[in-house]
């Protein structure tokens, strides 16, 4: 029996949005809060379809063709722990804003891949609906603003010796598999200034201490990583593909900027400083007109309006994200369905390898489920499908149109050898 066709859509659309709740299960929000934010590390532990629809290969690929989005700052290669110049991986361009750029060139790009070069994919947060559903979940849950990277790196080869970041780090793995060294030494709270960039590397390696935990993270897996934090990793795979979620959180200097709003109104703060003649008399005047002032700004952190300025910051301190529906602002369509994903939904291989094998006249294929029977022409398929890292049903039918493509890729995904991508 062929399956419903309108199934795989809205099995993908559902996939596309996410709650904090489900990013950390099975630990709770409550669990979190109370025990690890701002703390200590987490590591989650999840099942290879988790992440499945945050980023795939197909993706990835499909990102790296929009030339135009990228350049020497937004992607950026770094081999065995070394920055490679963006002369050497690109050319010079004009971007869309008709300023000149360094654009990467695929063929360049390559060349380094082939060489163990890892790349990093800057500012990626929202480009699919996976990315932005997982910086939704975050920042819904008043951690900040959410800025993403994707780090893509290949089995041997450190992109990044031991450092600290000065946001929190949520890791989460989509492919591959990669071991952190999670080190004991913890920066108190750096922010991202100059005075946090002058370390040099002997320093961090001296202040990073005793290895702490090393931690596997597999696909499906998440590690959370609080400000500061020393840390460094190493793929084990083949290849390996994570996103690092930094959450940006408001700081206390925050209210500094909302204080010196206030004192612009303030006429106290508008009066000049006492003059200073090198006398004792003239210090102590300084002296005096300073513990005045810190008393005053102590008065206005009070302010009713500016502890509502101060609300409505932290509140509101996430990005704006989506909400373009253009046939429903025109009274075209109904809200909702106007946006609705017309990309051909992909499904992850999550068991790469697993063949089917023949008993007597039948093919069956081993998984977590137990048996799952084949036709010949279906073991022939799905020994295809199987060796690939992604799949999506033209793709299938096209290669194999002896096979019902739709209830062979149902069947697959539940027996837990696909997921949503």
């Amino acid at each position: 029996m062929r399956n419903d066709p309108g199934a795989a859509n809205r099995l993908v659309s559902s996939a596309m949005s996410m709650t904090f709740a489900e990013l950390l299960a099975p630990v709770t929000p409550e669990q979190f809060f109370a025990e690890y934010h701002d703390r200590k590390p987490l590591h989650i532990r999840g099942a290879a379809a988790k992440f499945a629809h945050v980023l795939s290969w197909r993706q990835i690929n499909r990102l790296l063709d929009m030339t135009h989005i990228w350049s020497g700052q937004s992607l950026k290669l770094v081999m065995d722990g070394t920055p490679v110049p963006a002369e050497q991986y690109c050319s010079r361009a004009t971007s869309r804003d008709n300023d000149p750029v360094q654009q990467p060139v695929a063929a360049r790009v390559r060349d380094w891949v082939a060489r163990g070069a890892s790349l990093v994919l800057n500012d990626v947060d929202s480009l699919t609906p996976g990315l932005a559903a997982v910086s939704g979940a975050l920042e819904a849950a008043g951690l900040g603003k959410a800025q993403a990277n994707v780090y893509i790196s290949w089995q041997s080869h450190k992109a990044f010796p031991a450092h600290y970041d000065t946001h929190d780090v949520w890791a989460v793995q989509v492919e591959g598999e990669k071991t952190w060294n999670v080190w004991e030494g913890r920066a108190e709270w750096p922010i991202a200034h100059p005075a946090f960039r002058t370390e040099s590397q002997a320093q961090h390696e001296q202040q990073k201490g005793r290895l702490r935990e090393k931690v596997l993270l597999k696909a499906g897996d998440l590690l959370y990583l609080p400000r500061g934090w020393y840390h460094d990793a190493l793929a084990e795979a083949p290849a390996s593909v994570h996103v690092a979620f930094g959450l940006h959180a408001p700081l206390g200097m925050d209210l500094l900027n909302i204080l010196h709003e206030r004192a612009l109104y303030d006429a106290e703060f508008r009066k000049p400083l006492p003059r200073q003649d090198g006398s004792a008399a003239a210090r102590f005047a300084l002296t005096t007109r300073a513990g005045q002032l810190a008393q005053r700004l102590a008065e206005l952190a009070r302010d009713p309006k500016v502890m509502a300025a101060l609300e409505r910051f932290v509140a509101e301190y996430h990005f704006v994200r989506g909400g373009n529906d253009l046939l429903a602002a025109r009274g075209l369509a109904e809200p909702e369905t106007a946006t609705a994903d017309a990309e051909v939904p992909a499904w992850k291989v999550l068991a790469p390898g697993a063949k089917p094998v023949r008993r007597g006249a039948e093919w069956v294929l081993k998984t977590a489920q137990g048996i799952l029977p084949l036709a010949p022409p279906e073991a022939e398929a799905a020994g295809w499908l199987l060796a690939r890292p992604d799949i999506a049903e033209p793709e299938l039918r096209a290669a194999h149109p002896q096979v019902d493509a739709p209830s062979l890729l149902a069947r697959l995904r539940e027996a837990g050898l696909l997921a949503a991508a």
